[in-house]
């Protein structure tokens, strides 16, 4: 992704991406675009589509050396290559947005220019406050295979649903106005479609676009979906063994950025919860509560990390706490959904003194391959900034009482949306 304004802080990282047959042989410096200010360059290192792991380098003079990067990538695992789908299935794209119609032009120029024979895109413009989207979308000469719909009711679930609702494609694709996806982003999803008959969801990897700044590092440590490398099939009736919170291993199923579900099954799941997610007093919670619902149905999920987008992170420490508000609140929102249903609730309650010890403890540190092959993880370079040191510190707490927060927020939504339901019955 291409940085607005060059970094101001040392702890900066320049993110790219390379193939195993394009790292040269010899002693040669291999350049990096735009790479002025960085001293660490991270690439995600793939073997054609599928991706074998990150590396981090350090930067001189805008280039990194082609012996230690070859030193880093030999010491990665091989790349775990996706199936060959036996055909390509029409695929709706989603693309839910509000008021960002700067960021939604770079994320819909990279759908459109995507691998894919057969391919539609839905903006759904979720209750806006000016028409910008719309002239985007609808400006003379725009792309037929794009479609606008409005969806006045507030709620990224509502908004999802109403793409769902005009979506044509037996495959119906999620993801943001703030990423940017892989050429052949489809192309892998359908891979993880032809894992199994029983396949009904496929997520991807959402790689850190941008770490520029010391809010973007922090936050890129912390989310799982950034680093799921390894492909996986979750199903209820094979618990993985690793995994002592399935059903409800919520972080490994991946995120809302970037999955896909086949239309039909979505549609028999009841869509999106509308008392979850982005624009609710909850803030969040619906793609997880989309995964879970999926895997608890008796179908497959599967994470194929070749199914590659990129996430621009937030900047700043006050977008970052706003986040950490919303996610919290999303998970408290679903946690309380999960404990008032009977069937859920008797798998949660065993769960729970495991699942306690995650929320608190937070998520694993990632780990990179540096230029001498050991993995180790990844520490984040201090800011310099005793005030931002002291906020983001406070972030994790903010979180932990958001959390909370959702248990009321839920079922203030939920009667929200029954109000909602029942006005619309009622005969005009």
């Amino acid at each position: 992704m291409v940085s607005p304004e060059p970094p101001t802080w040392h702890g900066a990282v320049w993110v790219g991406a390379v193939d195993v047959r394009e790292v040269p042989e010899g002693d040669l410096a291999v350049p990096l675009a735009a790479a002025g200010g960085y001293r660490t360059a991270r690439l995600l290192v793939r073997d054609g589509t599928a991706p074998r792991g990150f590396v981090d380098l350090p930067v001189t003079d805008g280039a990194v050396d082609a012996g230690p990067l070859r030193e880093a990538v030999a010491a990665l695992p091989p790349a775990a290559h996706p199936p060959v789908p036996a055909r390509l299935p029409r695929t709706s794209v989603v693309l839910c947005t509000r008021d960002r119609a700067d960021q939604l032009a770079d994320a819909l120029r990279s759908v459109l220019a995507l691998d894919h024979p057969d391919l539609e895109v839905v903006v759904v413009d979720n209750a806006p406050s000016d028409d910008a989207t719309r002239r985007l979308v609808t400006a003379p000469g725009a792309d037929p295979r794009v479609r606008y719909v409005l969806e006045p009711t507030p709620g990224l679930s509502s908004a999802r649903n109403a793409g769902v609702r005009a979506a044509r494609g037996e495959v119906v694709a999620f993801t943001d106005d703030d990423v940017v996806v892989d050429p052949g982003w489809l192309r892998a999803v359908a891979s993880g479609f032809a894992r199994g008959e029983d396949v009904v969801c496929v997520s991807g990897l959402v790689a850190s676009g941008e770490l520029r700044t010391p809010a973007q590092r922090w936050f890129d440590e912390r989310v799982t979906w950034s680093r799921n490398l390894v492909p996986r099939v979750f199903r209820l009736a094979a618990p993985p063994a690793d995994r002592p919170l399935f059903p409800f291993s919520v972080g490994d199923y991946g995120t809302g950025a970037n999955f896909a579900v086949r239309r039909d099954a979505l549609l028999a799941l009841g869509g999106f919860d509308e008392a979850l997610g982005v624009g609710t007093v909850t803030g969040g919670g619906e793609d997880i509560d989309l995964f879970a619902r999926v895997v608890l149905s008796g179908a497959a999920l599967v994470v194929e990390p070749s199914a590659l987008v990129w996430h621009r992170h937030r900047a700043d420490v006050t977008a970052l706490r706003t986040q950490a508000v919303g996610y919290g609140t999303g998970l408290g929102a679903w946690l309380t959904k999960t404990a008032l249903r009977p069937r859920t609730l008797g798998m949660a309650l065993v769960r729970a003194p495991g699942a306690l010890r995650h929320l608190l403890a937070g998520p694993a540190a990632p780990a990179a391959v540096g230029t001498d092959g050991a993995a180790r993880p990844v520490a984040v370079p201090a800011a310099g900034d005793a005030a931002f040191d002291r906020e983001v510190a406070a972030v994790r707490g903010v979180e932990l009482r958001a959390v909370l927060r959702g248990v009321g927020r839920y079922v203030r939504s939920r009667w929200t949306v029954r109000a909602r339901t029942t006005a619309r019955r009622r005969p005009s």
